[in-house]
């Protein structure tokens, strides 16, 4: 252990590219998975169909060919994209695709009586998704969410196979070097473990800010 502990700057490089991956992707995962999810909802069937096709895409394939993909095959297309980059995208178009599913069917959840009552106020579209319906639909996504957020943790550790110098290319530069296989993984697990348990601490906080005076909600006006 004590030959593990001489590359902690390696280390520390590694969570903090981790990090920097883990919190960008989760960024372009939420804001696409709004996207998606909500145009689900849209009167256009072109529209519905567009969010259709990109949730099944990128749900039904492999995370780590799209991410192969976008690092290797895009450039022989004339775009090229920095390892981090094409990590980042890879992550949060996958992850999002899950995620648009989970705001569908929390704004689905909330009942329908809502609904109603928003159309009678003669509230427009965007008034009833903004001021009703994503409101009470938001402390129905957070565990969900950060069950994803979680899974995106551990999807980070891929993105090693495109270069990037994440916790878990570092162990594998400190494994070539010492030859030691136990220590290091053991040392990237724990640290693996304690992001996640700042994340679960995090989603928790946000779950119980947003549910606290959400159990009686009422349409408001605009």
């Amino acid at each position: 252990m004590k030959d593990v502990l001489e590359y902690t700057p390696i280390l520390v490089d590694g969570t903090l590219i981790t990090i920097q991956l883990t919190l960008a992707s989760a960024v372009v995962a939420l804001v696409l998975s709004f996207v998606v999810g909500l145009s689900r909802f849209s009167s256009y069937g072109f529209v519905r169909w567009l969010a259709i096709g990109y949730l099944e895409f990128f749900r039904g394939t492999s995370a780590i060919v799209q991410m192969f993909f976008m690092f290797y095959v895009l450039p022989l297309l004339g775009v090229t994209l920095s390892p981090l980059a094409a990590g980042i995208a890879a992550c949060g178009l996958n992850l999002s695709s899950y995620g648009s599913e989970v705001v569908r069917s929390a704004v689905q959840s909330v009942n329908r009586g809502q609904h109603e009552a928003a159309i009678a106020l003669n509230y427009t579209t965007y008034q009833r998704f903004r001021y009703v319906l994503i409101p009470q639909a938001i402390p129905v996504m957070i565990p969900t969410f950060g069950n994803l957020l979680i899974e995106l943790l551990k999807l980070t550790a891929v993105a090693s196979l495109i270069t990037i110098s994440d916790l878990t290319f570092m162990a594998q530069i400190i494994r070539v070097q010492t030859a030691l296989t136990l220590e290091p993984f053991l040392v990237i697990l724990i640290i693996y473990f304690v992001l996640a348990s700042v994340l679960v601490g995090f989603t928790n906080y946000l779950g119980r800010k947003f549910s606290r005076g959400r159990h009686t909600i009422e349409v408001k006006g605009a």
